[in-house]
């Protein structure tokens, strides 16, 4: 665009929202070319803008995108940088999850990314809310994502400012109700199969067996592995609560075979020199093995706890055992297999199937 070179670009905020805007002179064709791309008048500023997108940041000539994820947390304003270390410091005093932290700390960093040098603790409800039309509108995220990003503001506002009900009035976007992708018990099989390292069949065969997070599954350690109850202990699981699941009989002799060959130290499963297994190496030991079995799936090593609870409902297990193994605190979040699972369903013909001469 020839004309852009007669423009002067400057970020800066218009109210709520991060703009760039476009300085340039009185001319008739400038304007043209700026109404065509989508640029607006702001009266009270006297220029043209545009919203801080990463689309206008790349029409624009840009070189660096918006900064995203771990990279945001070197861009923030010195003003509100003490108040991202006391949102740190309210979550680890409160023994949330590493995993919470990271994700509070990150979707909180694009709110102080955006405000550059206004202090976050001077906004109002009305300005958060016209920040979260512009998460939905301008920077198109996910309801998912969006939910994650209010979230983070909701813990500062009310658990680091002590402004109880801060957020009540500032509505949130209904989630998507997808249901949890399986495997059928013919893909297991074939994914077992294929896997002929003893150690990956092990982590695929636990993860499958017991219902477990993969997360849970490197965690174990020797001690937790007990053969004679036939149990193995899940210590301090999401929530932080321990819990007992049932070794499956079937992985016995592979478990001791495993045992003698690569003599573990520490952990059940450990790296090649040993310390806990990383979850992204089970993840691609799950990933080769849906390859080799050719299963075009689309899904990931969690599946294979979702196919469990599926599975254990099918055979009949009652639902409130399930949620027991599974370690979920709340029924519903366990309810969620019984849309799934064909127990019940597969026993219902169609109507189509009733007419004669069809």
């Amino acid at each position: 665009m020839e004309w852009l070179q007669s423009v002067e670009l400057e970020e800066g905020t218009h109210g709520e929202r991060s703009v760039i805007w476009l300085h340039f002179p009185y001319d008739a064709a400038l304007i043209k070319s700026a109404k065509e791309m989508g640029a607006k008048w702001s009266q009270s500023k006297k220029a043209w803008w545009v919203p801080q997108t990463q689309h206008f940041r790349q029409v624009l000539g840009f070189d660096a995108p918006m900064p995203v994820g771990k990279e945001v947390l070197s861009k923030i304003h010195p003003v509100n940088l003490p108040v991202l270390q006391q949102l740190e410091d309210a979550i680890l005093l409160r023994g949330y999850s590493p995993h919470t932290l990271r994700t509070y700390r990150l979707e909180f960093a694009q709110l102080l990314y955006i405000l550059k040098a206004h202090p976050v603790d001077t906004l109002s409800v009305e300005r958060i809310r016209s920040y979260a039309l512009y998460c939905i509108k301008e920077l198109q995220l996910s309801e998912n994502q969006v939910h994650s990003r209010i979230n983070a503001i909701k813990f500062y506002f009310e658990q680091v400012l002590g402004r109880t009900d801060f957020m009540v009035e500032i509505p949130r976007p209904k989630k998507i109700s997808a249901l949890p992708k399986v495997l059928s018990t013919t893909e297991i099989k074939k994914l077992f199969a294929v896997t002929e390292n003893p150690k990956h069949r092990l982590l695929l065969q636990l993860c499958y067996g017991m219902g477990l997070r993969v997360s849970e599954v490197v965690q174990l350690k020797i001690e937790d592995i007990d053969s004679k109850r036939m149990q193995v202990h899940i210590r301090c699981a999401k929530g932080k609560k321990d819990r007992y699941v049932n070794l499956p009989e079937t992985v016995l002799d592979l478990l001791r075979s495993y045992y003698k060959e690569y003599q573990p130290k520490e952990y059940l499963l450990e790296g090649q020199y040993g310390g806990q297994y990383s979850t992204r190496s089970a993840q691609a030991v799950f990933k080769q093995a849906m390859n080799k079995a050719r299963i075009r799936k689309q899904v990931g090593i969690h599946s294979l706890r979702h196919s469990y609870a599926t599975h254990l409902h099918e055979y009949g297990t009652d639902i409130s055992l399930i949620k027991e193994l599974l370690g979920h605190q709340q029924i519903k979040t366990t309810l969620i297999y019984t849309h799934i699972s064909n127990k019940s369903i597969s026993k219902v013909s169609s109507p189509l199937d009733k007419l004669d001469g069809v």
